[in-house]
């Protein structure tokens, strides 16, 4: 699993985790050890970015605030 979807999928699993982010979005994105793309792409919430780097589908993720991964 790539760092990145498994920061998604903690968004969306981890309530501390999303109410930090809310709050200080690039403190988790750096210790999440995302690649320079992957941390643009969520500090600026390029949902096609995102899409394009995960390889997941639409309605899989949202990107209303914070993007995270919704699990089946």
């Amino acid at each position: 699993m790539s760092k990145l979807i498994g920061l998604m999928r903690r968004l969306g699993s981890d309530a501390a985790l999303a109410e930090e982010y809310a709050r200080d979005p690039e403190a988790v994105l750096q210790r999440a050890g995302l690649t320079e793309e992957e941390h643009r792409a969520m500090a600026e919430r390029d949902y096609a970015a995102v899409k394009r780097l995960t390889g997941l589908p639409d309605g899989k993720f949202a990107t209303n605030h914070t993007i995270k991964l919704y699990e089946e």
